[in-house]
């Protein structure tokens, strides 16, 4: 029996695959549980239709979050933070303090989406974070934290 997956089945195959199962499983598992339907002719029409609908959108995510990449590495973004007399902050900066400064410079992008390599910024000076805005768009930016 073919049947196209609604959703990823572990050991079988992955969202929208077409797989060959047992008539068994397929009728009295699967089907029932909602995770495949019956690979008929409409169905797979159904899904090539949806698949390329979907690659469609996503080429358009992907050019989007290109160009905000490519918006993002012009600008200088610097975080104020307050230090002691020898240069190290009070505390530490964070992917929220990131995000905050690049509202400020008009993006809004989600603090998790930001990651810092070192666990925590403490010293004032010139550091990095990578920022991915698509599953295939990551970019290393460059700030400066500042004593305030």
């Amino acid at each position: 029996m073919e049947i196209i997956l609604l959703q990823d089945v572990e050991r079988l195959g992955s969202k929208d695959d077409v797989v060959s199962v047992k008539d068994g499983y397929g009728r009295n598992f699967l089907i029932p549980q909602k995770k495949a339907i019956v690979a008929t002719e409409s169905a797979k029409k159904i899904l090539a239709e949806n698949i390329r609908q979907r690659a469609h959108k996503e080429a358009k995510l992907k050019e989007e979050a290109t160009k905000l990449a490519e918006q993002i590495v012009a600008k200088k973004i610097s975080i104020g933070a307050k230090t002691s007399t020898s240069g190290k902050i009070f505390g530490s900066v964070n992917t929220i303090q990131l995000a905050e400064a690049l509202s400020k410079k008009g993006f809004e992008i989600d603090r998790k989406q930001i990651s810092i390599p070192e666990d925590s910024i403490k010293e004032v000076g010139t550091h990095k974070a990578v920022i991915k805005l698509h599953k295939e768009v990551k970019i290393e930016i460059e700030f400066e934290v500042v004593a305030e």
